[in-house]
């Protein structure tokens, strides 16, 4: 049969992305790295219909008669009867809202069925670009004023820093980026890193780093005075955090690559440690919608398991009257609340202020949880 040209390009990924490994995002960047042809709007279209695929995945299986395959999910998707299946009473719940039912199980179980079907909804859509302003570079008013006469954009209504973009662009490009004015950040993950009320002078670790999003984002407060200390198992990540450390014109942070001996002098030394903790990545489902597709109930025991290893190597760190924040971008209970509870029971940690909890939001923030804790004096 023959197909257009986005079309056997938006099958051909579909096809070749299932005999594979990789992230899909990931995926589809090495796909288009290798096909230079295909232009930007091109690109955009295809990789946009495949995202809206992979989350009504689910459905259009339902809706499919026989045999299924990516063809007939794209002709079931692109027919405009398909919209009135998402109203049909008579399909379950879960289905109706693309969700494997394990899941959606398990965030009824969180949230309750009505905040469920909710976040379930949201999580079908195109989640926002937003960026956060680095203060030591550029003010928020400033840039908004520039970018206003160019591009759709809006300010955050709750980050005082951040910018929301209404359509992509090559953010990459961009001279402001160079020159480290500003970094890709979810409104909610800006509002995490708040709890890092870190201050000048003080010393503090970002144990899970990645790449350095959070540590870029507290790491204004303290006026290149003090230092930061990034760790990750992944050095590769870590490598990419220098260069935006870099960028951003942070001069008072180091990063220490897993297992360096470094490590052991920092014992007991820190003022503030963060733990950034893997997790099912639940609240940033539209960000990643083959996620929801690879979650199983034992990846959850699993990650609750590392999440307690992880967060008592990083509390070793800590010392006594310090403050450690635990943070996650699920929206489970047993990753969040639950283990909070753990911390304080086994480690005999104090609750310092209101857990932070973000729900994902229409054209807004993702879902993240945040709970400051504090070591006492022992």
């Amino acid at each position: 049969m023959f197909r257009p040209f986005r079309q056997y390009h938006i099958l051909l990924i579909l096809n070749e992305y299932e005999q594979q490994t990789l992230p899909l995002d990931l995926f589809l960047s090495n796909y288009f790295r290798l096909r230079k042809a295909v232009g930007a709007k091109d690109r955009a279209y295809i990789a946009e219909t495949i995202y809206a695929m992979t989350r009504w995945r689910g459905l259009l299986d339902y809706l499919c008669e026989g045999t299924i395959d990516w063809d007939k999910r794209l002709d079931l998707f692109l027919n405009p009867k398909f919209d009135d299946a998402k109203k049909r009473k008579d399909i379950p719940t879960h289905v109706r809202l693309s969700f494997p039912k394990n899941l959606y199980d398990q965030l009824v179980n969180s949230l309750g069925e009505e905040t469920a079907n909710k976040i379930c909804s949201i999580s079908n859509t195109s989640a926002p670009t937003t960026v956060r302003i680095n203060p030591i570079k550029a003010k928020r008013d400033e840039m908004f004023d520039k970018w206003k006469e160019q591009y759709p954009v809006r300010l955050c209504e709750k980050s005082p820093e951040g910018i929301v973009f209404e359509r992509r662009i090559n953010f990459f490009e961009l001279p402001e980026f160079k020159q480290g004015c500003f970094e890709i950040q979810d409104e909610g993950s800006q509002l995490l890193a708040q709890l890092m009320q870190v201050k000048p002078g003080q010393l503090v670790m970002d144990y899970c780093a990645g790449a350095g999003g959070k540590t870029l984002a507290f790491a204004p407060k303290m006026e290149n005075k003090g230092q930061i200390y990034l760790h990750d198992i992944r050095k590769h990540a870590l490598n990419d955090a220098r260069k935006r450390l870099r960028r951003a014109g942070i001069q008072n942070a180091q990063v220490v690559y897993d297992q360096e001996e470094k490590l052991k002098k920092l014992k007991k030394n820190m003022d503030w440690v963060l733990v950034d903790a893997p997790c099912t990545g639940t609240g940033t489902m539209r960000r990643n919608p083959d996620m929801k597709w690879k979650y199983e109930n034992e990846v959850l025991v699993r990650l609750i398991g590392q999440q307690r290893v992880i967060f008592e190597k990083a509390l070793s760190y800590l010392k006594p009257n310090g403050y450690i924040v635990y943070a996650t971008c699920s929206l489970l209970k047993e990753e969040n609340q639950e283990q909070v509870d753990h911390f304080i029971n086994t480690y005999g940690l104090e609750m310092v202020g209101n857990v932070f909890e973000s729900l994902p939001v229409f054209g807004g923030m993702d879902g993240f949880f945040g709970a400051v804790l504090k070591k006492m004096n022992t």
